[in-house]
């Protein structure tokens, strides 16, 4: 077999191949004794049926079909593989030139891994944010503790922001109360929002015993977005009364035994949480800089592809929230066309990055151990809430390992990248992520295998998001 290679663009490439008459052999005679199976002639047994029967009976071009059908694919991979060339797509194959005991010719067209030339990533240079843990961080944290602890007190009085109340909703079209559109019973915080537009506006100053009735639009259900009536009743309302922060506070909400024991925790607690912030964003800033250092050829169709599941998720999203996408570019202050623009620059970035660590991948020469792999199978399946067995089960009967294998080795490059930089905070103090722990704190590794894997998780968790 002989093959050439056509460079048409960075991303697209032409095979011509040319397979010598012997060499679909094999396929000619695979071919024979299937259809010899197949057919029934009189005076032969089913499957010793003679090729000049079949022939006869069938005819020679239906064989050299089926044989042809049957090399093509194969004679593909060798080309590839001969021209070093990975296919991102499936081929648009085309038989150029064929007849009986001649020679095969075809083409094929198809959309490769673009070729990529890695610029220095050693010394990268990227700049973050101080972690700073300011008083109000820290009253908030908590006040949210206070809440945790707090009791639900009637009060006579009408309702205002804040408190809660208890009540009963339903939502009528033309007349007709709608189906699921109805509760009872049911304890809100006036102000928290997210549940029905003008809820809110509603319940302020409504006492208990009293009902009002508002116009709004559905955020769920067959008839999103209709305008209806939404007919509410209060029963109760309910002051929530917070406790004294004191050491008896401290005691009941925590194991220290003074609120200064209490809140110093709390600001320690929320310095390591971003203290993880500050590194998502570094190694966010690393990959910029290395993005901003090379040219990437970006195939289309795996743009496109990307665009329309990364657009289809956030509608799930969204109408698993009940949201619909014009409350969602309103709230986040965005046209269609902000947004879509927005979506097109974050997926060339990602399917760019994802192009590049493959590349430090394997210049690196890394590898994935049974380990790592299980150990990364877990995690997908807690990030998605599904059983860890389950989701293996699924991954390897829908061949999604390779994908899995390589989110693993684009972690680990992404790692190298990242512990390999200088990164910087806004008071130019260098940020420390060699030795920073899961859990935010930072310390001395146990060996370097343990600092391998710990690099590697938080790198792998970076790549997916």
């Amino acid at each position: 077999m002989k093959s050439a290679v056509e460079t048409l663009s960075p991303t697209r490439a032409k095979l011509t191949v040319e397979v010598p008459f012997e060499e679909l052999k094999p396929s000619l005679d695979a071919a024979y004794k299937q259809i010899a199976q197949q057919i029934n002639v009189p005076g032969f047994r089913r499957g010793k049926v003679p090729p000049m029967v079949i022939d006869r009976q069938v005819g020679r071009g239906a064989v050299l079909d089926q044989a042809i059908n049957d090399v093509l694919p194969k004679k593909y991979v060798e080309a590839l593989q001969a021209n070093d060339l990975q296919p991102l797509a499936q081929p648009e194959i085309e038989v150029t030139k064929f007849e009986d005991n001649q020679t095969l010719e075809f083409t094929a067209e198809v959309e490769v891994r673009p070729e990529i030339e890695l610029p220095d990533y050693d010394g990268l240079e990227a700049q973050v944010d101080d972690v700073t843990v300011t008083d109000e961080d820290v009253e908030e944290q908590v006040q949210s503790l206070r809440e945790r602890f707090g009791t639900l007190v009637d009060v006579e009085r009408a309702a205002a922001e804040n408190d809660f109340v208890v009540l009963d909703l339903k939502a009528s079209k033309d007349g007709e109360v709608l189906e699921g559109a109805e509760v009872s019973g049911m304890s809100y915080q006036v102000g928290r929002g997210g549940m029905i537009d003008g809820l809110d506006e509603a319940l302020t100053g409504m006492s208990a015993g009293e009902d009002k009735t508002f116009a709004s639009q559905l955020v769920g259900g067959d008839l999103v977005g209709e305008e209806v009536q939404v007919e509410v009743t209060v029963s109760q309302v309910q002051e929530q009364q917070l406790p004294e922060v004191d050491d008896e506070f401290a005691q009941l909400a925590s194991e220290f035994d003074t609120v200064e024991e209490l809140t110093a925790d709390v600001r320690e607690r929320l310095g390591r949480g971003k203290r993880l912030e500050q590194a998502a964003e570094a190694r966010d800033a690393v990959l910029e800089a290395l993005l901003d250092k090379v040219e990437v050829p970006l195939p289309e169709h795996v743009v496109t592809d990307e665009l329309n599941a990364r657009r289809q998720n956030i509608e799930q999203q969204l109408m698993m929230a009940g949201i619909t996408m014009e409350k969602f570019l309103e709230d986040e202050g965005q046209t269609i066309e902000e947004f879509e623009a927005d979506l097109d620059r974050r997926v060339r970035d990602a399917v760019a990055a994802q192009f590049v660590l493959d590349e430090v991948a394997k210049k690196e020469e890394f590898g994935v151990s049974q380990q790592e792999l299980s150990e990364h199978l877990v995690r997908r399946a807690q990030q998605s809430g599904q059983n860890p067995q389950e989701f293996a089960n699924h991954m390897f009967e829908h061949n999604h390992i390779p994908e899995l294998v390589q989110e693993v080795l684009r972690g680990k490059a992404l790692a190298r990248i990242v512990e390999a930089a200088v990164v910087k905070d806004a008071s130019g103090n260098v940020v420390e992520l060699k030795n920073l722990r899961p859990d935010g704190t930072i310390g001395e590794p146990e060996d370097e295998g343990a600092e391998a894997e710990q690099a590697d998780e938080s790198a792998e968790e970076q790549t997916e998001a």
